[in-house]
Formats: C-alpha cells, structure tokens, sequence
C-alpha cells in the first residue's frame, strides 16, 4: 500500500522543515514547496492527498492557489490553511472556498495532527494507507498481572458508558495509553482530541475550547472537534484556575455557546482527563478545583506503579524489544531470563517510560548479540544516577515532554530561590523579577506551599 502524500507550501524554511520532520515521523510521504510556482509543480507531477497551505507567499497568495485546484467549487485534494493572526478572516473564507479546515500560526503541533489526520480521514472514498492501518491499531496496556487485568476489565466497563473517566497514576506510568485504550474501544466517532496546555491561557482558552464566531462564520473550538469521540485533557492539576473554572461550568451546564455566537451547543463528547495519584492532595493544596474534581472522577481508574507488578517486565521488554526493530530500524537484542530478572529487580520510580527508553538505548548504544548482564547493570546505574535528585527519584529531564520539563525546572528554581529568600513571597517577587499576582498564581499551579518550603521540609 502507498503512503499517504501531504504536500507543506510555506515561505518560512523554518516551519517547512519543522511541519515535514512531525508528518515523516507520523509515516507520511512528504514534500515541500516554498513559493506558489514550486507548489504548483510538485502538485502538478503527483496530486498530494492532503495540502497544508499558507496564505501569504513571495509570488501569490494561498487562496488564489486554493482555486487553481478547485473542480467544481472544491480542491482535488484536501488543503488545511495554516494562517498567521492577521490572516484569520481570510483563512475563514479559504474554507467557504472548500478548503477542509485551518490551523492557526504560532502552530500547535498537537491540534495540526489532529487536524491533518481528520482532514485524511473525511476524503471521499479515501483509501486505507499503512498510516492510517498504524493509527487504527488497538492500543492495550501491556500486562498479565492481576493489576493489569482487572485495570483493562474496568477500562472495557468504562469504554462502555459516556460518564468521564479519571486516569491517575506516576508519571511514565501510561495514562495517555490507557485513555486511547478506552477511546478506541468505545463507541466514538474520530479520533481522541488532546487538550494543548499551551492554549490554556487566560485571554485564549475560551475560544481554544468553545469556539468562536468571526465575521459571521464559525470557527470551530476543541469541543466541536471532538463531538461525537473523546476529548483528553493530561494533568488535569496543571490547568489555570480559570481554564478550571470554564471547564467546571461546562460539565455543569452540559452546553456552551461559542464566543460571539447565539446559539448554544450541546457537550458531545466523552471527557477523559489524567492526573498523578494524590488527587485529594491537589484538591487540599487548591491545584484543583474541589467541584470539578468530583465532576470528573465519576470512573476513576489508577495504573499501578510498575514496581508493583514486577512479573509484567518480561512482556514489556518482549514488546519494546520487537517494536524498536519494526518501527524504528533498530537491530533485534535478545534480553536473557537473567537479565530479565535483574531488570525485575529494578525500582523502575520512571514506570514504563523509563524501561521504554532503557530499552531503546541500549538497541541504540549497545552492540550485537544477546544483552549482557553488564550492559544491563550499567544501563539500569546510569537511569537510576539520572532520576536521582533532591532526595527523590524521577525522570531525567532530558526524558520528559518539554512542557512538564519546563514545569519541573520552575518548580525546583522556584523553590531553591524560595529558600534564599526566606520563605518571603515579597523578596522571591523582587529576585525572579516577577509581579507578585503572577507569582502567587505560578507557586499555586507548581504544587508550592512558601510556608512549608521556610520550614526547610520542601513540601508542596
């Protein structure tokens, strides 16, 4: 089967290079045109499956291309506007002109994937590629312990009502996994929507998740995009209070109505959100809103730490072990029944995502053949040397997401300066060089409690 083709026309290398480097992960074939000429050529030789366009190019315009490849009122392919702010309005009317959809610039990566595999999938009588295969693949959480069993039994029991679902557990643990699991096997139509924290703002997040109406046309938001299927927000703790707040009112009134428009729409979608395991202690340390947590933790499900299941190592290094080479080229290792053990024996404070990434460095670093007990033993000393600090195991930053990296930097320079200042939020304001409104806000969504950091305990 061939891949899916996407043709990116931008005039910024910048983005071209960023969009084409994200879709080629994703499996697709991708090709790159930086002005209007080149883009039509390389429309010309092979007609792409999916355009992402921009407006404003050096030799013409987005929207005079967009009717170039109009047959009867509609492109041949689909074509996803990517617009900058100022081009919103034109951006709405590229899509009363049969463009699928637009994405706005700053671009989100998460809401441009999305946008691109909806735009795929809605194509008429498009035909099933091996990416769209891959995304189709139910996605299980491994494990045959008993933990593992009954988790995927309630997942199933979950999947088959619309109530929210609370996935909590440590970090690395496979909470996203677990909500993909439960999506896929509900009833939903389209795929899982992912909340971008990045759009979670004060000034955005209403329209980012309501929608909103410009000069008489809709702009979809979150919610429409997930109507009918799953919308997932990670870390529930981590949002605003405001974002909280709006979201509490949603599920509240069971509707909303776009900013700007007039009529109000019904919540059509099934909301599953993911947060660590002390919820009660961000409801008490007012991370979280006391009514929206008990909106939301209708189904509660919590993934065991993997240490606490040490008997399903052997199927997840028989997993990650296997996928590494189909996926990503990597050479096949046979892990022994003793390295296996050893690796049972490990705390694993990373959870899966630790043994992933083990796993896949040492196929990466490691030489040919079965791995050897000292492979593993440096490989387990360097993860565990890495998740080590202030006392407290965690994932190496280098590890971690950007965004939860960047919250875990905050949070420790925060504190450290903290503690030079004597617990004083006032003289803390004065040495971040931060507005002291701003700063009561960052300690509050960081888990720091001033008080107890004075105290020299360090809790949040």
């Amino acid at each position: 089967m061939s891949q899916t083709q996407i043709l990116v026309v931008d005039d910024e290398p910048d983005i071209r290079a960023l969009v084409k480097e994200i879709l080629e992960d994703e499996g697709y074939s991708v090709q790159v045109a930086e002005d209007g000429k080149n883009a039509r050529l390389l429309y010309a030789q092979q007609k792409p499956d999916l355009v992402l366009l921009d407006i404003w190019m050096p030799d013409i315009d987005g929207i005079s291309l967009l009717k170039e490849w109009s047959v009867a009122g509609k492109p041949e392919s689909q074509v996803v506007i990517m617009s900058g702010h100022g081009t919103l309005e034109t951006a709405v009317e590229a899509t009363r002109l049969g463009a699928y959809d637009f994405v706005q610039k700053p671009l989100s990566l998460a809401k441009l994937l999305a946008t691109v595999r909806k735009a795929l999938e809605s194509r008429p009588q498009a035909e099933t590629t091996e990416s769209s295969v891959q995304h189709a693949l139910l996605v299980e959480p491994l494990g045959t312990s008993p933990a593992m069993q009954l988790l995927r039994d309630r997942a199933r029991q979950a999947a088959s009502h619309s109530s929210p679902v609370m996935i909590s557990g440590e970090s690395g643990s496979g909470r996203r996994t677990l909500a993909h699991y439960i999506h896929q096997l509900s009833a939903a139509n389209g795929d899982m929507t992912i909340f971008d924290h990045s759009q979670a703002n004060i000034e955005g997040c209403h329209n980012y998740l309501l929608g909103f109406i410009s000069n008489g046309h809709a702009v979809s938001g979150l919610l429409d995009q997930a109507a009918g299927a799953t919308l997932f927000i990670p870390n529930l703790p981590k949002l605003p209070a405001d974002t909280q707040e709006l979201l509490n009112n949603l599920l509240e009134s069971q509707g909303f109505t776009p900013a700007g428009g007039s009529s109000r729409k019904p919540l059509a979608c099934r909301i599953i959100c993911s947060a660590p395991e002390d919820l009660e202690q961000a409801v008490k340390r007012g991370q979280l809103l006391n009514p929206l947590y008990f909106r939301l933790n209708v189904l509660p499900l919590k993934i065991p730490a993997l240490r606490d299941r040490p008997e399903d190592i052997p199927e997840l290094v028989r997993h990650f072990s296997d996928w590494f080479p189909n996926q990503e080229n990597l050479p096949y290792r046979q892990f022994s029944v003793s390295v296996q053990n050893r690796m049972r024996n490990h705390h694993w404070p990373g959870n899966v995502r630790e043994l992933r990434n083990l796993i896949q460095r040492l196929l990466v670093l490691g030489g040919e053949g079965e791995v050897s007990m000292q492979e593993i033993e440096d490989a387990l000393s360097q993860s565990a040397a890495s998740m080590e600090s202030d006392g407290n195991s965690r994932e190496t930053l280098f590890d971690l997401p950007l965004r939860e990296a960047r919250e875990q930097f905050e949070r420790d320079y925060l504190i450290y300066q903290l503690r030079k200042a004597g617990g004083s939020v006032g003289k803390l304001s004065e040495s971040v060089e931060m507005e002291r409104t701003h700063l009561y806000r960052k300690l509050r969504s960081l888990g720091i409690d001033p008080k107890s950091v004075a105290k020299g305990n360090g809790k949040t």
